[in-house]
């Protein structure tokens, strides 16, 4: 069952679940209603002539629930914030589930009607009883700072991890770990004085830690002993065996230090797949030699075998060549090399990435990226020779008539076939100065160089067009 907040609205988008994860209405099985239930006979009528089970399962902080009687036959039902028998004083807890299946928690608790577990219910919890109880839940995280400046106080080996105060709030449990034996009297003694509450110790084990603390597992989900594990069975490394997984603590341990609960759910379906499998001690003699057994692949039934005086070569069988040569092996004979049979194996083509619906390559990212502002420096920089030239043309002074021209001018009569040169190439004389050339009817003849260079047409100056347009030397010497 969810809570309707995790619904979607009318135009089908989801709302969320506006508490992180923690049901508000607590039927998530998350957040601070742990192990929550539902009860599914809620609807059933019992037979006629059968009285209601009165025993009720009420639930406290972080998933702990005990069994309680209702001797008053108050119209209870589940959800019903109760005041129950404490120890001493009264507790406040959460109905978490009534009527039939009562008994099948009960009886797989093994705790009978009459235990002196099962306490009574002393009535619905009223407001007053509600605020007490809140006021009393506000001052655990306070409580279990202060008790473990304390701890440290006393050197004493020891980790507190939780506190939980009962409902009336003359009384305060301290959850603690401890890998010894730890003598904690004097303790008790400083929580007791320094909080004015009755003092209870309770040791956990590092499972019940975790279940009690919560998290995220290396799965991405929550924690199972915080949702929905009841019962802690002991996990060995002889199930991280049976699943051919290797002994690393680093990925086999969980978050409260031991071995990983899940180690056990799939256990069974290996231990059945095993049983068609031979011993792993077994040796397999062939003619070249005796092999033992390597390691396997349980789900593709193949076999990995070597020779003991060589082995630096594995040799890959599948189950049934394995089970041929054991009964070769019960009739005193030797089979064939492993070679022989390793050369009937079929190995499957691993599949990898088909672009089938013009999907990108899935190692597109792999492939360094270019770098757009290399691009246009070089762009830039291919430009920049042109630029400069002009720029240096435009800043040279004005040509003196009696210097000798530089070696770029006698390449201007080949730049156009049709122009006559103007000098011998061999000669050695100097060149006659050429008459300037008319300015153009723009601007005033007379104008001075520095108001010239306020136009910013350098092609149109005379001096470019002197010396590096060909054009206007042909249009210089037809005038």
């Amino acid at each position: 069952m969810a809570c309707g907040s995790c619904g979607t609205t009318e135009n089908g988008v989801p709302k969320g679940c506006k508490s992180n994860g923690n049901c508000g209405s607590g039927t998530c099985g998350s957040g601070s209603n742990k192990l929550a239930v539902f009860d599914w006979l809620s609807n059933m009528t019992l037979p006629s002539g059968q009285e209601k089970f009165n025993i009720f399962e009420v639930r406290f902080k972080n998933g702990r629930k005990h069994f309680y009687k209702n001797p008053d036959n108050l119209p209870i039902t589940m959800g019903d914030i109760v005041a129950t028998e404490g120890s001493p004083g009264h507790d406040i807890g959460t109905v978490s589930l009534a009527g039939e299946l009562v008994k099948v928690q009960m009886k797989k608790r093994k705790i009978t009607a009459d235990h002196e577990d099962v306490k009574k219910i002393y009535r619905k919890a009223s407001q007053r009883d509600i605020d007490i109880w809140q006021q009393a839940r506000g001052k655990e995280e306070e409580t279990q700072r202060k008790g473990r400046e304390i701890l440290g106080k006393l050197g004493l080996q020891m980790k507190l991890s939780d506190v939980e105060y009962q409902g009336d709030g003359n009384k305060a449990t301290f959850y603690y770990t401890a890998e010894t034996r730890v003598d904690f009297r004097q303790l008790i003694r400083d929580l007791a004085s320094a909080f004015s509450i009755r003092v209870e110790m309770k040791q956990v084990g590092a499972r019940q830690e975790a279940a009690r603390l919560g998290g995220v597992g290396s799965c991405g989900r929550e924690l199972c002993c915080s949702t929905w594990l009841t019962d802690f069975r002991k996990v060995t490394t002889s199930a991280a065996r049976y699943q051919q997984l290797s002994l690393n603590p680093l990925k086999l341990a969980g978050q409260c230090g031991k071995l990983k609960c899940c180690l056990n759910f799939e256990l069974d379906t290996y231990l059945d797949a095993l049983k068609a499998f031979p011993k792993q001690d077994l040796v397999l003699k062939t003619e070249k030699g005796d092999a033992v057994f390597v390691k396997m692949d349980i789900f593709k039934n193949h076999l990995w075998y070597t020779y003991k005086e060589e082995r630096f070569k594995w040799f890959r069988l599948t189950l049934e060549q394995v089970l041929e040569i054991v009964e070769v092996n019960k009739n005193n004979e030797k089979s064939i090399s492993l070679e022989e049979y390793e050369a009937d194996v079929e190995i499957p083509v691993k599949v990898d990435f088909e672009d089938a619906v013009g999907q990108d390559s899935l190692t597109r990212f792999d492939l360094p990226k270019t770098n757009k502002r290399k691009n246009n420096n070089r762009n830039k920089n291919k430009k920049k020779p042109v630029r400069a030239a002009a720029t240096a043309n435009n800043s040279k002074p004005k040509p003196n008539p009696n210097q000798k021209r530089k070696p770029q001018a006698k390449k201007q009569p080949n730049q156009n076939p049709n122009q006559k040169p103007k000098q011998n190439p061999n000669s050695q004389q100097k060149p006659k100065p050429q008459p300037k050339p008319k300015p153009k009817p723009q601007g005033n003849a007379n104008q001075p160089e520095g108001e010239v260079k306020k136009v910013n047409k350098p092609r149109r100056n005379n001096r470019n067009r002197k010396n590096n347009n060909p054009k206007n030397d042909d249009n210089s010497e037809k005038k």
